[in-house]
């Protein structure tokens, strides 16, 4: 008769596969930030467009719960203010 596997077994390997996909989730989140900080400390034009991928990436890292929704708007907040507050400064 074979041996049945745990259910335990199979919820740590899932869990470690959940662990993974959100950790390259979030690595492409705090990319995406510290690119646009960058841009735009140097007053590069590309700074829009760093701007929008980066509140894409924020979304979806909060639509997939894998930040709280609350968090993704804090950070989209300041950020927006960052930007506002440079191109003031222009």
């Amino acid at each position: 008769m074979a041996k049945k596997r745990s259910s335990a077994e199979k919820r740590h390997r899932k869990s470690e596969e959940r662990r993974l996909r959100n950790k390259s989730v979030k690595s492409a989140v705090r990319t995406s930030v510290k690119k646009f900080v960058n841009l735009a400390q140097k007053k590069d034009p590309n700074t829009d467009t760093a701007l929008k991928e980066m509140i894409k990436k924020l979304d979806t890292a909060a639509g997939k719960g894998i930040i709280s929704k609350n968090a993704a708007a804090r950070k989209k907040s300041r950020m927006q203010r960052f930007y506002n507050g440079m191109k003031a400064a222009q």
